[in-house]
């Protein structure tokens, strides 16, 4: 449902909110720490530093870093500048007699609606936190497993 584009630009963007505030980093290395590959990952970047949500820096010391605090930045911004969600407003098929959009329709459009909400209040702040917590419990669970194991 998603496209590949919003799919790289999550990663992207979620690898630079777990970085220091103001931390730049060079493509490469965020197409080796994502997996997404660096032809299409320039695209991406693009994209994100005209809609404003990434900044750019030439230069030995430049890269790219978030533009503002991943508390103020939401899924939904990430998605509306590399592939819009389009909700349907009107008969896909083009039927005139289709004043309102028919019962398939509805629950399709219903369903982006609620995409759209999730993505809107969902910040890239919470997703890095959310990582961190669930890779702290893998840890806590392993030490225990292990230290389990060795008496």
């Amino acid at each position: 449902m998603l496209s590949q584009t919003v799919e790289y630009a999550f990663r992207a963007t979620m690898f630079l909110a777990s970085l220091e505030p103001g931390t730049a980093v060079n493509s490469e290395t965020i197409a080796a720490r994502t997996k997404v590959p660096h032809g299409y990952l320039s695209k991406v970047l693009r994209d994100l530093v005209v809609a404003e949500l990434v900044w750019s820096l030439r230069g030995p010391n430049g890269g790219f870093a978030l533009a503002r605090p991943p508390e103020q930045v939401s899924m939904l911004d990430v998605v509306n500048a590399v592939d819009p969600i389009r909700r349907i407003e009107k008969c896909p098929l083009g039927n005139p007699a289709h004043l309102k959009l028919c019962p398939l329709h509805q629950r399709i459009d219903g369903a982006l609606a609620l995409i759209e909400t999730q993505f809107r209040e969902t910040s890239l702040a919470e997703i890095v936190s959310w990582g961190r917590k669930s890779t702290d419990r893998c840890k806590v669970l392993v030490a225990a497993t292990v230290k389990g194991k060795s008496k």
